[in-house]
């Protein structure tokens, strides 16, 4: 048989290609946030923006000032890698027998991340990279979403999927999952408003040790600065959410499955946690719904492995009474 297809439809296939194209610029995005930040230096934008770099900062402010604004770049950073691991998955695994859920899961998570750069419009500062790259993934992402989408778009059929064949063990992980899910989404729309108005909460001010009105003295511009990535990162969050959300709700209870949510639970909570030691940002009262929510998600993921691990002897063991 001819194979007649145009160059432009082999590339795009059924849209998988696309898909894994946006986690993987995501997951680079990610990493590349995390070790900027790393290297103790302020990206070339932010230090024109502000008026000085991160040496000069310092001075006029002192370590804790910089390492506040690292910190909230870092968990930008890990938000990056988790959503874009979990596009990596969907597009390997549930997009490759064609699941409707995955889709939505996509349009749902995708539509939040990108509508989250509109969040520099609370204080005005237009992040020039992030633009760049939003405008590149952008027509990636609806390309990838137009050419997977299912025949049939019913979402009320795909969320009312049922799983009460599952041992009460996978069950159980569902739900701790999906709860997990909707106060990532809370918490993120949280820290998403905070991040489009006041900016801090009092915790924040007190470990930099310095009121709003000094950091508008140093630079206009380093508030709005600070406010891109604390909403950013509260953008990431919600989308996070809703893809768990559908996960929990719709995965088939597979290895995968469980691998892809324990590696998006390692970026996103150990990032978000961890940079808080790296810079001595210990308030506890700041980091107790973290640790509650890392908690639930490690529950929940145990949980879905042992149902998984149950229900794998039990057919194993029906198959050996079938051959007896």
């Amino acid at each position: 048989m001819t194979d007649d297809r145009s160059l432009l439809e082999a590339l795009l296939g059924d849209g998988r290609f696309l898909i894994a194209l946006t986690g993987v610029s995501l997951i680079l995005s990610g990493g590349f946030a995390v070790f900027q930040s790393i290297s103790g230096h302020l990206l070339p934008h932010d230090s024109h923006a502000i008026g000085m770099d991160a040496a000069a900062l310092m001075r006029a402010g002192n370590p804790h000032l910089l390492g506040f604004m690292f910190h909230d770049r870092v968990a930008y950073g890990g938000s990056l890698l988790a959503i874009g691991s979990g596009y990596l998955w969907l597009a390997e695994f549930p997009m490759a027998v064609r699941a409707a859920w995955a889709w939505w899961a996509l349009l749902f998570s995708g539509g939040i991340g990108f509508l989250a750069f509109l969040t520099y419009l609370g204080q005005g500062y237009l992040d020039t990279w992030h633009g760049v790259a939003t405008l590149f993934l952008l027509p990636v992402f609806v390309a990838g979403l137009w050419r997977s989408r299912p025949q049939h778009l019913s979402l009320r059929s795909v969320w009312l999927e049922p799983h009460e064949n599952e041992t009460v063990l996978a069950r159980s992980g569902r739900t701790l999952l999906s709860a997990t899910a909707l106060g990532l989404i809370l918490a993120g729309a949280t820290i998403a408003i905070f991040g489009m108005t006041t900016v801090f909460v009092p915790s924040d001010l007190r470990f930099i040790a310095l009121d709003t009105s000094r950091l508008r003295q140093i630079s206009p511009m380093l508030i709005p600065v600070i406010s891109h990535d604390r909403a950013g990162f509260g953008g990431g969050l919600c989308s996070i959410g809703s893809f768990l959300l559908f996960t929990a709700r719709c995965a088939e209870l597979n290895r995968s499955f469980i691998e892809i949510v324990a590696v998006m639970g390692c970026t996103g909570f150990g990032c978000a946690i961890g940079v808080h030691f790296a810079v001595g940002y210990l308030d506890f009262f700041h980091l107790l719904p973290a640790f509650l929510g890392l908690i639930i998600f490690i529950l929940a993921d145990s949980l879905l492995w042992l149902g998984r691990v149950r229900a794998v002897r039990m057919s194993s063991h029906k198959e050996a009474i079938s051959q007896q």
